[in-house]
Order: structure tokens, then sequence, then C-alpha cells
């Protein structure tokens, strides 16, 4: 199978290659850029992990994210799917970026927090590059940062508490009807000085935590938390 990169069981995700993908097929993905070479990575489960370790991966190759969706998958329990595509000139270039995305997919689920209840996502990066800017609108080159939190509500207030702990700047809250796949999720995306957005997505993790606690379970991490 000269199309398969690479697969994990964090997430159910896979990851291919198209070397040379068919025209009358790229004209009908709706991608922002036609590139000849196109690398996919698709998820089940988990929606800005799999972002942010395309993130880490377009930083280190020569690609280019030309379009990312958000699967409503009922794997996911509250939360998305994911479908990333990338473009690049030179096969090897996006073979490469689909298996540094793979390779950091153990860091990016490590702020997922889940439990029978629900779940939180925390990200974060000091410098947001292709990846996170089409899937979220994140400024490239700046700190960026994601806040979410399942069942929704448990997200409005991890964001109300972000917002209040340090300064930064709001890019867009997504909600049920607004935002996501009609996911039952809340999720605040902030940039800003790296600092202060590290800091508020360590207090909406906190009180997350706190809150879902509440509701029988606390949630717990599959993986070592990154963001410290």
């Amino acid at each position: 199978m000269p199309e398969f990169v690479g697969s994990s069981e964090i997430g159910d995700t896979i990851g291919m290659c198209i070397p040379s993908v068919d025209p009358l097929l790229l004209d009908n993905l709706r991608v922002n850029k036609k590139y000849s070479v196109i690398g996919i990575l698709s998820a089940r489960t988990g929606a800005g992990p799999q972002v942010m370790a395309m993130d880490e991966a377009v930083k280190a190759t020569n690609t280019e994210v030309i379009d990312i969706e958000w699967p409503r998958d009922t794997k996911g329990g509250a939360g998305h799917g994911s479908l990333i595509i990338i473009g690049g000139y030179d096969p090897s270039d996006v073979r490469q970026a689909i298996q540094v995305a793979l390779d950091n997919l153990s860091r990016t689920f490590g702020d997922v927090y889940n439990s029978p209840a629900g779940h939180l996502e925390l990200q974060f990066t000091a410098s947001a590059a292709g990846a996170c800017h089409v899937a979220f609108g994140a400024p490239i080159g700046k700190a960026y940062g994601l806040i979410c939190g399942a069942p929704a509500g448990i997200g409005v207030v991890m964001g109300d508490t972000a917002v209040k702990t340090a300064g930064v700047d709001v890019l867009s809250f997504a909600s049920p009807s607004r935002g996501t796949s009609f996911s039952n999720e809340g999720t605040l995306h902030i940039s800003g000085d790296s600092g202060a957005v590290r800091q508020a997505v360590m207090a909406g993790r906190e009180v997350g935590i706190k809150l879902l606690s509440e509701m029988g379970v606390e949630p717990k991490n599959d993986f070592p938390s990154y963001i410290k």
C-alpha cells in the first residue's frame, strides 16, 4: 500500500500520502491550494491534538496545510474526529510531515482529560504555524491556546476563568451550534504573549478538572501533561 504512511491507536489515527493525486479528485476536495502531492491525517477521536501535532509537522517540513475538517464522530463521545489535508511538492516531504504528526500525538494528547461524564482538552504553542491558523484562525508566529470543556457549559466557565486570569486576545469561542460540528463542547481560542497564554490555559484546566470531577469521576489524562 504505497499511500499508507503509518497509524496510531491514539485517537484511532491513520496517516497517508498520495504522491500524484488525480486532478478530478483534487478539483472536488475544496482545498485552498492545488498541490499534486497531498498527505492525509484522519482520526476517529481528537481534533485539537491532531491539529497541534500537524502544526509541529509543517514547521519541520516543506509542506502546507490546505484543509481541515471536523467530522462529528460518535466514537468521540461529546467531541469530534478530524480530517487534515496537507500539500507539498515532494512525496518524501509529505510522508515525513505525516510521520512527524503521528509521532507527536502522545504529546498533544497529554492534556486531554476524560471521564464517563465528559472531557477537557487544553493545547498550547508558543508559535502557531499553518495548522493552527487554518483550523482556529491563530496568528502565525504568535502564541496560541485552546481551552475546551464538554459538556459545553464547563467550557464556558473554563473560558471565563482563562480570560480573567491573564491578558490575552480572544480569537473566538466555539459552541455546539457555532464553530463546531454540533459537538457538546465549549472551546475558547486565544492568542497573545506566550507567558499569558500559557497561564490562561493552565487556569482553565484547573477549574475544568474541578467542575468535571463534580459529575462523579475525576477526569484523567492517558499521557503526561506537556503544558506546565
